[in-house]
């Protein structure tokens, strides 16, 4: 495969490796348990909850191209049908006021198959975007053991084929990947639960089903713990630290070469209802990324870019229903509320080392008599890469770029298992920066990194 069409699907569908654990899915409904699950079955000591959706839309640029001349956008109608099922033991509304059980556990199933309509673009792009048609699947299962008591723990399991296709448009050379994942946590909450201490292991892993991106199939090990102290009945005080291993299985396949890391992050900070009805939550720390060091053969220069800085996260939140429990962990669930915030944080990127983020939020949830959903979902901000020291894509001294995305999600529910909706979606990646690199005949060209999507689905599905 050329060169060429290596760099440009990198950049144009895996900017971050944090996007490979991104839902397989994008319908909003069925990415949020609190919205895709109805009331259930009870059977025996357990209930499921089945459900099936189908959205029919415009996809004004599903292979995520810039726009220009050289890169036109492709336009499609799209139908996406979803079933999904899940299964567990009784929760804490059917269990009524007896003790906890002994162990919790739960089964998730979904998918979605995608079929394209091309409606604009160029001919010999409509015909591969009609060749994307594909399905997208997550598995995953969670047992929690002792719930309640001084020592318990859980163990959780998942697995995810995640679609994601190049700009290049060519359907034998996708950015399709299998996301394993697993962890285990052992908690301890001595006498009146005042305080709590977990500490657990998390293991994922990134493997695209193209040869082409076998460089940056990875795995990620990490250790991490949590602590909370209620030193008041509605404020905790709460500190997380992590420690990883984040490791590429054939480094020298990859286009920029990509090295090995150990990230690490630790914040502390307060999580609190300051009333019935308003919460805040801060924490602020410090994460550093220790890249495997890379020193040039012919000036003994260090090469690698390493992110070692402040990171944090600020948000308040109004309950418009205010929670019927006090705990401020507990509270965040709440369907009904509206929260702004900040974060700041950096993450492994599948150009050069890392990437920088610092974004604000915003996110509004309401259900209006029981019967009609709304959730908006915006967020801003800053994207920025250090300088790329080890492979010069004629940006070495770094940049930084802007995205934007939002969502809005209408549904109204004629019954308790029966609803139609509406999931209105754009994204925006602003970007003055093109990357220069050379084709497998010696040419040069550029790629822009910038795109913008929108997109509009209606839809109905059962839920139980």
């Amino acid at each position: 495969m050329k060169r060429f069409v290596t760099l440009t699907a990198i950049v144009a569908g895996a900017l971050l490796s944090g996007e490979a654990a991104a839902q397989v899915q994008d319908s909003t409904w069925l990415n949020d348990r609190r919205y895709r699950e109805g009331t259930g079955w009870r059977v025996g000591d357990f209930e499921l909850h089945p459900g099936i959706g189908a959205d029919f839309g415009y996809d004004s640029n599903f292979l995520r191209r810039s726009g220009d001349a050289s890169e036109p956008t492709v336009g499609s109608l799209r139908l996406k049908v979803s079933p999904h099922f899940s299964v567990s033991t009784l929760g804490a509304q059917r269990r009524g006021d007896g003790p906890p059980p002994a162990l919790n556990w739960r089964l998730e199933l979904q998918g979605t198959y995608n079929e394209f309509f091309p409606v604009s673009g160029p001919e010999r792009d409509r015909d591969n975007l009609r060749d994307q048609r594909n399905i997208g699947v997550t598995a995953a299962t969670q047992l929690d053991i002792m719930p309640g008591r001084e020592w318990s723990g859980n163990i959780n399991a998942s697995f995810g084929r995640t679609v994601r296709p190049t700009n290049e448009g060519d359907p034998t050379a996708t950015l399709n990947r299998l996301t394993p994942r697993a962890g285990a946590n052992l908690v301890w909450a001595p006498g009146s639960g005042l305080l709590d201490w977990s500490l657990g292991y998390a293991f994922s892993g990134t493997f695209f089903e193209s040869g082409a991106f076998g460089g940056l199939n990875n795995v990620q090990n990490e250790v991490l713990t949590r602590g909370r102290w209620r030193f008041l009945p509605r404020t905790a005080l709460i500190f997380d630290g992590r420690f990883g291993f984040v490791t590429y299985l054939d480094p020298n396949q990859a286009l920029n070469r990509k090295t090995d890391s150990h990230p690490m992050r630790a914040r502390l900070g307060v999580n609190g209802l300051i009333t019935d009805s308003f919460g805040v939550l801060a924490m602020v720390g410090w994460g550093a990324s220790f890249y495997t060091t890379q020193v040039s053969g012919s000036t003994g220069e260090v090469l690698t870019q390493d992110f070692d800085s402040v990171i944090a996260q600020a948000e308040v939140k109004w309950y418009i229903t205010p929670p019927e429990n006090a705990d401020p962990m507990r509270a965040q669930s709440d369907l009904s509320s509206l929260s702004v915030g900040f974060t700041r944080d950096f993450e492994d990127s599948f150009i050069g080392t890392y990437i920088e983020r610092n974004f604000g939020y915003a996110k509004f949830n309401y259900l209006f008599g029981g019967s009609f959903l709304l959730a908006a979902n915006a967020q801003a901000g800053a994207v920025t890469f250090p300088q790329q020291t080890v492979v010069d894509f004629g940006n070495p001294e770094g940049w930084t770029d802007a995205r934007v995305d939002a969502n809005i999600l209408g549904e109204y529910r004629f019954t308790d298992w029966l609803g139609v909706n509406l999931d209105v979606g754009y994204t925006g990646y602003f970007s003055d920066t093109a990357l220069s690199d050379v084709d497998a005949n010696g040419t040069p060209f550029t790629n822009a990194l910038k795109y913008q999507i929108f997109k509009v689905f209606g839809g109905v599905r059962v839920f139980l």
